[in-house]
């Protein structure tokens, strides 16, 4: 077995950025790598594929096989990012970058640079004696709605044998944030009927009820921010849930009645909220004006929310690291909330702004990346090391 060398976290950010990773576009190249990167003695690697077959969810993992009591840590990223297609990046958005004291490039900051050190971490607890696993669990298609996240704790046979706690390491600024938001969207579905627009009593638009349905959700949507469910405190300038109309796609010609138009809706969810009490008022809202409509409503995906209790082990070590005593929390979804279904506790915390993400020369400094993998080392140490 030839072992790799081990790079920097810089020169190994630098091989990961080079990924078009894309979540349109197959993880296979990039996870590979990760592979025969980490790919040593004392390390054990499992596939876990997509139902297509074309992406692949990681869990690699050293220490102790057997984890009847679930000890030991994860840390956990996605490997996907978002397009590069702004117009104004400075550079190759595929070429690491360094100035100004931060690295640029695409996935950088979300989240490769936390991938790089927790590859190189794992690489080196592999050459101790650890006393409970240390594993890394790297998803597909965070991007795009938490779908890799999901479809390993639905379906991974061994995840109630991970660690129960894990670091998600989502860009923070290396504050340590105990919640976030969900993320439920909604498809309605209007089916009418075609007819040339010179006879419209022959037709039956599809259309005119969305636009009813449309004015509804508005309602729904002022009503929920009048609301202030459980820890909505902690969420800033906008701590209610909230209700995006975010696409309406409709008609094929201005001369021919609509038979089909489809409206998507994205609902931001508090922690402890229910999706399926949030449906129901979705139905209920749209049940009045649409009696005669012939309307689906259906769930077309889920990001659950994420919520930690500030008594955790996990939550207290890292707070006391960096000297945190305030609650964090965050509007966007990410993996932790189906961690948090399969009874794993999880914070979110990593290195680089998430304002400094999605969006032209992306970037993430190199103390915060430095300073992050120092921390995470300690709490390795603590979690994997120490004795039962």
């Amino acid at each position: 077995m030839t072992v790799p060398t081990q790079l920097s976290t810089g020169d190994l950010l630098e091989r990961l950025v080079a990924f078009d990773s894309t979540s349109r576009n197959s993880n296979t190249p990039i996870a590979e790598f990760i592979c025969d990167y980490v790919d040593r003695p004392g390390v054990r690697i499992d596939k876990h594929d997509s139902p297509a077959g074309d992406k692949i969810n990681l869990i690699i993992s050293t220490g102790p096989q057997e984890n009847l009591d679930r000890a030991g840590l994860i840390l956990s990223g996605h490997m996907d990012a978002v397009p590069a297609e702004e117009e104004d990046w400075s550079s190759d958005p595929f070429e690491l970058m360094s100035r100004q004291g931060s690295y640029f490039g695409r996935g950088a900051c979300d989240m490769k640079g936390f991938l790089a050190l927790a590859m190189n971490i794992i690489v080196r607890s592999s050459k101790t004696r650890l006393a409970h696993p240390l594993v890394l669990v790297f998803t597909y298609d965070e991007e795009v709605g938490t779908i890799g996240a999901e479809h390993l704790v639905k379906s991974w046979p061994d995840v109630a044998s991970l660690p129960r706690l894990a670091v998600i390491g989502e860009p923070t600024s290396l504050r340590v944030v105990r919640m976030h938001k969900g993320h439920l969207k909604l498809l309605l579905t209007f089916t009418g009927r075609a007819a040339h627009s010179g006879y419209p009593h022959l037709g039956s638009n599809a259309i005119e009820p969305a636009g009813e349905a449309i004015v509804q959700l508005k309602e729904l949507r002022d009503e929920l921010e009048s609301e202030h469910p459980p820890h909505s405190e902690h969420f800033g300038e906008v701590p209610h849930p909230t209700l995006n109309i975010g696409r309406v796609i409709g008609g094929s010609a201005v001369n021919i009645v609509p038979d089909r138009c489809t409206v998507e809706v994205g609902i931001r969810t508090l922690p402890e909220m229910s999706s399926g009490e949030l449906i129901e008022r979705v139905r209920a809202r749209l049940s009045g004006a649409l009696q005669e409509a012939n309307m689906t409503l259906e769930m077309t995906g889920e990001s659950p929310p994420m919520l930690l209790s500030e008594n955790s082990e996990l939550y207290r070590s890292l707070c006391h690291e960096i000297g945190q005593s305030s609650t964090e929390a965050v509007s966007f979804a990410t993996d932790a909330g189906w961690f948090q279904v399969a009874g794993i506790e999880s914070v979110l915390f990593g290195p680089g702004d998430m304002e400094q993400a999605h969006r032209a020369n992306e970037s993430i400094p190199i103390d915060q990346l430095h300073r992050a993998e120092s921390i995470l080392e300690r709490l390795t140490q603590r979690f994997c090391s120490a004795a039962s």
